[in-house]
């Protein structure tokens, strides 16, 4: 593992309470026999070339939202496992910036939008007039995917075709950690009142 790695690890484990200097991280790294991974080829997860109806953007790039059970963020992910492919399908509640509803499988099919989605109402009592923002993937715009949202009363928004400000605002803005910053968010830097 290199250097960058263990200062990374030492700075996360010191954010969330857990302060261990970077001399003892690597020796713990080195006993377990931790190492890097390569990142694997990229591996597209938005089928947006289909024929069924495109939702509107009723979101438009509010991600800000001060309540939870309002905003439903539905996406679709990958993770390379050493047996190949898995894929993650995850709906987080924009309010409260938790997973409601989140499914694996090794195939990315409608079925494994359809499973998060169902354990995101079971979940919620009251899923009715939350907003379902999502792509414009074939899971997301099928005909009985739609169906099944309507008749658990959430409305859907699809977020613009490639729309690079979601990436912006959800991953390099609220989640992406930044060394300048001292290994925090951009929007933890601004909370912190670190702005001039």
């Amino acid at each position: 593992m290199s250097l960058m790695g263990i200062i990374l690890i030492s700075l996360g484990a010191t954010i969330v309470g857990s302060i261990s200097s970077q001399n003892r991280i690597a020796r713990i790294i080195r006993q377990e026999g931790i190492t890097g991974v390569v990142p694997r080829k990229f591996k597209a997860t938005t089928d947006s070339k289909h024929n069924f109806p495109v939702a509107p953007n009723l979101l438009n790039r509010e991600f800000d939202v001060k309540e939870p059970h309002r905003v439903w963020m539905a996406d679709i992910t990958y993770i390379s496992t050493g047996e190949g492919w898995l894929y993650l399908s995850a709906i987080m509640d924009l309010g409260s910036r938790g997973i409601t509803g989140w499914a694996m499988n090794d195939r990315m099919k409608r079925k494994l939008t359809v499973d998060a989605r169902m354990m995101a109402v079971c979940n919620h009592t009251q899923a009715n007039g939350i907003i379902h923002h999502s792509d414009r993937g074939s899971q997301y715009a099928s005909a009985d995917y739609q169906k099944k949202l309507q008749n658990h009363g959430l409305v859907c928004s699809m977020s613009r075709k490639a729309n690079i400000f979601d990436y912006i605002e959800i991953f390099y803005n609220r989640q992406r950690s930044h060394s300048k910053l001292g290994y925090i968010t951009p929007c933890q830097y601004e909370q912190c009142g670190m702005v001039a």
